[in-house]
């Protein structure tokens, strides 16, 4: 049975759950104001946790974040143990949540499409991540080494060094990846 507390305790967390979606979107509240017809101020107010958001307010914002209902508001598990999460498509890779609890260590399988004229361009961010390739090569600058890892090949590194990761091609690649809730944080250019 679900309390009154349990159910403040979900309704808290919405508000940093939009503000995260949005911002691994790179999308303004102005962008997401024009997609979704709700007013910039009523979604910063949502966003902060200034107002409790509505079923009308939290299906349009799904909707925008290309999310279920359920991972919005994180409903409560239903018994079944199975993930059964939904791709998501962020900097022209696609993500695949292979665990479903926000906070705490986060996996996913990601597939790279080839891209073998990139121009690595460092980023940070707090935390650590773990890199298992799977299938395919991936281009890992990491601080002044570059390197080319193949099918069974691990990395590890604290993210704070500057990075950057690419698929030289000539196929998709596929990687086990993962890291906590640091490593979701929006990328900072360095």
């Amino acid at each position: 049975m679900v309390t009154d507390d349990d159910m403040a305790a979900a309704l808290q967390q919405v508000g940093p759950r939009l503000r995260q979606l949005r911002l691994e979107r790179e999308a303004t509240l102005a962008d997401l104001s024009a997609e979704t017809g709700i007013s910039v101020s009523t979604l910063s107010r949502l966003e902060s946790g200034g107002r409790k958001p509505t079923l009308e307010l939290l299906l349009a914002l799904a909707k925008a974040h290309r999310v279920s209902l359920d991972d919005l508001v994180d409903a409560p598990e239903t018994g079944d143990p199975r993930v059964r999460s939904r791709p998501v498509q962020r900097h022209g890779m696609t993500f695949l949540p292979l665990t479903r609890r926000p906070g705490g260590l986060q996996a996913y399988k990601q597939v790279l499409p080839p891209r073998p004229d990139a121009v690595p361009d460092l980023r940070t961010h707090e935390g650590y991540e773990w890199l298992y390739v799977l299938s395919g090569r991936l281009r890992l600058v990491l601080g002044t080494r570059d390197l080319l890892l193949a099918p069974g090949e691990v990395v590890e590194f604290d993210t704070r060094t500057p990075h950057w990761l690419s698929n030289p091609g000539p196929a998709p690649a596929e990687a086990l990846a993962v890291y906590g809730p640091q490593g979701e944080r929006m990328h900072v250019r360095s």
